[in-house]
């Protein structure tokens, strides 16, 4: 871990060579990607990172000719993901798989324009110019390129992007929804503060993919009315965001209302 936390800092720059684009093959396609990070970007990563972070002296020398740095690092990589991540990685494929087919279908019923809009807060389209709440000041051109949009699990707060303008152009963006283990109980904050009922709808809506109103009623034991009621509430509170699909409407939380979730003893899968 203590090697990881040398290239992956809490805040700032990440190295992009630990990012590699890997259309298939998975953990083991994207480690034998890092591997063969060529000696010229490997340095001028870690040459960017050293601008923020103390480097250590093995960290230096990855890219060292006959060295057996980026092998060692990849076994890292490997060993950490096969114990941190393998146990919890069907709750994260099932998130991210579930924000695809909702950014899917926004797609499908309004075009780019509204896949674009429908990345507020994190993101406003004006035309030509896609604004990202982002940790510093930069432009990003795309010249003819197109721009992959990537949820990721373990993106949080503020969308991403990689540093090297000369890399395919992505945008990495919080998934919104998390499978969530959150059960109201008597007293607790979330009830004191949105009521029984009220915290039951946040906690329904935040649960994988976006409900109907008529589930969300079926699930919490309320009338559709009552539920639509308490929609309503949450969605003028800024806690859930509505769309109609068809004859239904669809209800989620939103990433205000899970981080009001997580603040009260929720467990993440």
């Amino acid at each position: 871990m203590s090697t990881l936390q040398t290239l992956v800092p809490p805040v700032g720059y990440i190295p992009d060579f630990l990012t590699p684009a890997v259309p298939e093959g998975g953990l083991s396609g994207a480690l034998e990607e890092v591997r063969a990070t060529p000696p010229d970007r490997l340095r001028r990563d870690l040459a960017r990172l050293r601008t923020t972070t103390p480097l250590p002296s093995w960290a230096t020398g990855l890219g060292r000719p006959g060295g057996r740095g980026l092998r060692s690092l990849t076994k890292v990589l490997e060993v950490s993901s096969r114990a941190l991540l393998e146990p919890r990685w069907d709750h994260i494929r099932q998130a991210v798989s579930e924000e695809v087919d909702t950014r899917s279908r926004v797609l499908l019923d309004g075009g780019v324009l509204a896949l674009l809009e429908s990345l507020h807060p994190f993101a406003q389209w004006r035309p030509p110019v896609l604004e990202v709440d982002y940790p510093a000041h930069r432009d990003l051109h795309l010249e003819g390129r197109g721009l992959l949009l990537i949820p990721s699990y373990f993106c949080w707060r503020r969308p991403t992007a990689l540093a090297d303008p000369a890399l395919g152009p992505v945008l990495v963006f919080p998934v919104t929804a998390r499978p969530l283990d959150v059960s109201p109980e008597k007293g607790n904050r979330l009830d004191r503060l949105l009521g029984r009922t009220r915290a039951s709808v946040l906690v329904e809506v935040a649960r994988g993919r976006p409900r109907s109103t008529s589930e969300v009623a079926t699930a919490v034991g309320i009338a559709p009315a009552s539920a639509s009621y308490q929609l309503t509430v949450l969605r003028d509170g800024g806690l859930v965001t509505s769309r109609r699909e068809g004859q239904h409407m669809r209800h989620a939380a939103t990433q205000l209302g899970h981080r009001l979730l997580e603040g009260d003893r929720a467990r993440l899968h």
